[in-house]
């Protein structure tokens, strides 16, 4: 599909930037990125769609979509579940 060109700028950019590319595996195809943690986090702290895209300067739309993947990656259906769920680790981290 061509993407491999953009991955690599993608990759240098990062680096760049002191950040590094973590490759996902099958075991890891289950973990939250980091953006899907901070959504996650701030969503079970009660913030609407709209208000965490504002806070991340992301629409209520692609905040929805990251919603989406975390509730299915933890199997929850409502956020409720999610503040239930949402593991230690991610409920601490610390706001950007």
């Amino acid at each position: 599909m061509g993407v491999d060109g953009f991955a690599e700028r993608a990759r240098k950019e990062l680096s760049a930037t002191g950040e590094t590319v973590h490759h996902r595996t099958v075991e890891t195809s289950g973990d939250l990125t980091s953006q899907e943690a901070h959504i996650a986090r701030l969503a079970a702290e009660g913030l609407t769609n709209p208000e965490i895209g504002a806070a991340l300067f992301i629409s209520p739309r692609t905040v929805e979509w990251h919603l989406r993947k975390v509730f299915s990656k933890l199997g929850v259906t409502t956020r409720r579940q999610l503040r239930q769920s949402l593991p230690a680790s991610v409920r601490t981290l610390q706001q950007n």
